[in-house]
């Protein structure tokens, strides 16, 4: 008897629908067609374990099970639910008329119990896109596809609980998730707050600039400054991610396989710290099943490069695309994938291998050139892609011990959220861009233009402080946020003059 159920392959952030054929008839042996991979083919010895254990078998007649479409490669254990049901209609073990309505994915342990599977949000899409009345899947991964609505969301433990559901013998009630409620909940919750720090004023408001504009950052300052502290700080104020912003994250780290057991909604923005072993592979995303990286799992969010010159070269080269096109392209000799990339970059160093090179108070032991070989060891086209540099000093013991009162994240995050509704309605004709530094060249001239004044301290701080070219539009960039947090609609002297001091790598002889 011929039977057919449904399930799914996920392709980057996006699933496809599978169509399982399962054809039962005279004769002998196991045959599966279709682009398998091994543990899809192992699916045989796990289904076989499973119907046994729950009471069912295993017909002892030809069984082809054909993985439509068939030039699409099948990966992974998730098939083994789906095939187990498919087998069961074709031999006549399992009755039920509604079995083709359901997208149905599901790894099978040997008693038949049901393992989690990745990717279940952009199923649940998929499901929903090409009409399924509901989505038959592990219990651990209900909560985060029930956020799809208009689709039945039916959990299982087991086997028999999905033949039983399918038979009607006891039906599963769909779980019901109020998504926009969950998501307003969870929103902003942050477990670091800029409350917490005492002193580094001029980081904290460096910090600032850099969210309401999109800004990418770097750090550089000896050990124990705080500059981790206040990258692990930066996402508490972005502004609030829109719900679009976190299905899409929630895409990503569903296709992953970052989301916790019975987790649904990313709500906050993610912050990302891979260490310095990374491989570019690991970074970018790739594989032979091609994967996010860190710089996709930091979509939306904040990607925090801790000591970059750590970092090896190549690993560093392959974000300059990325950081440009807020996207991530994947080629493979069949597929090509994009993932999306769209982060904050914030890096941080020392100065130099010791640490204490322009140290107020500790020695530099470094040898001569020893400071600007390390920092060398990051190019100049990555530096040009990072608009602020920051120069991190320590924090005083008086500071340390001051009980003022500091400001909290929610109060600068307003005015962050406050500059940035201002670039939505400059850049509202330019779907493609919604903050400053995301604006090309050609668009700098138009929203940056500077007065006659502003031109000219401009071009004496490139001439004094031997400021590089590339560092022109940056300046004009960060200027312009800085106008934006004033409420100013024109870029003033003063604005200019806080920008160029955030250049300080560009400047000649800054590590001589």
């Amino acid at each position: 008897m011929l039977a057919k159920t449904f399930g799914s392959a996920v392709f980057g952030v996006d699933a496809h629908v599978i169509t399982i054929e399962v054809n039962v008839t005279a004769g002998t042996k196991f045959y599966m067609v279709g682009l398998p991979d091994s543990a899809v083919k192992e699916s045989e010895q796990r289904v076989e374990s499973a119907l046994k254990q729950n009471g069912y078998h295993m017909p002892r007649t030809k069984v082809i099970i054909n993985l439509a479409p068939a030039d699409i490669k099948k990966e992974g254990s998730a098939y083994d639910l789906p095939i187990a049901l498919g087998i069961m209609a074709g031999s006549e073990q399992l009755f039920a008329e509604n079995l083709e309505q359901y997208i149905v994915m599901g790894e099978l342990a040997l008693d038949g119990s049901v393992r989690p599977i990745k990717g279940a949000l952009p199923i649940a899409i998929e499901a929903r896109k090409q009409g399924f009345k509901g989505l038959i899947l592990p219990k651990q991964n209900a909560t985060e596809a029930a956020i799809v609505d208009k689709l039945d969301v039916i959990g299982v433990d087991s086997l028999t609980e999905a033949v039983e559901h399918l038979s009607g013998e006891k039906p599963i009630e769909p779980i019901v998730y109020d998504t926009r409620d969950i998501f307003e909940t969870q929103v902003n919750e942050y477990a670091a707050d800029f409350s917490n720090v005492q002193g580094q004023e001029n980081i904290k408001r460096s910090l600032e600039i850099a969210a309401a504009g999109g800004h990418n950052v770097i750090m550089i300052g000896p050990p124990g400054a705080g500059k981790t502290m206040l990258a692990k700080r930066l996402p508490s104020i972005l502004p609030p991610l829109t719900l679009h912003e976190s299905l899409e994250t929630t895409k990503i780290h569903s296709v992953a396989g970052q989301l916790k057991e019975d987790s649904s909604l990313i709500a906050s923005r993610p912050y990302r710290s891979p260490h310095h072993t990374i491989s570019d592979v690991a970074l970018v995303g790739g594989g032979g099943v091609p994967q996010p990286g860190e710089i996709s799992l930091a979509n939306n969010g904040v990607l925090f490069l801790d000591e970059l010159p750590e970092f090896k070269r190549t690993v560093l080269e392959v974000m300059r695309q990325p950081l440009e096109e807020r996207k991530v392209t994947i080629s493979r000799a069949k597929v090509s994938i994009d993932f999306p990339a769209n982060f904050m970059l914030i890096a941080s160093m020392n100065p130099c291998p010791c640490g204490y090179y322009n140290h107020p108070e500790k020695e530099c032991v470094c040898a001569p050139g020893v400071v600007q070989k390390y920092l060398n060891k990051v190019s100049g086209p990555l530096l040009d892609r990072i608009d602020l540099h920051v120069e991190v000093t320590p924090v005083s013991f008086d500071q340390l011990t001051d009980d003022r009162k500091t400001e909290s994240s929610d109060e600068i995050r307003e005015r962050v959220i406050s500059a940035r509704l201002i670039q939505s309605e400059r850049f509202k004709d330019h779907p493609e861009i919604f903050s400053n530094a995301m604006m090309n060249s050609q668009m700098v001239k138009s929203v940056c233009q500077i007065n006659a004044a502003g031109k000219n301290l401009l071009k004496t701080a490139m001439e004094r402080l031997g400021l590089s070219a590339r560092a022109y539009d940056r300046i004009l960039k960060v200027a312009r946020t800085i106008a934006d947090l004033d409420g100013k609609d024109e870029i003033l002297i003063e604005h200019l003059a806080e920008a160029i001091q955030y250049r300080s790598l560009d400047r000649e002889g800054w590590a001589a």
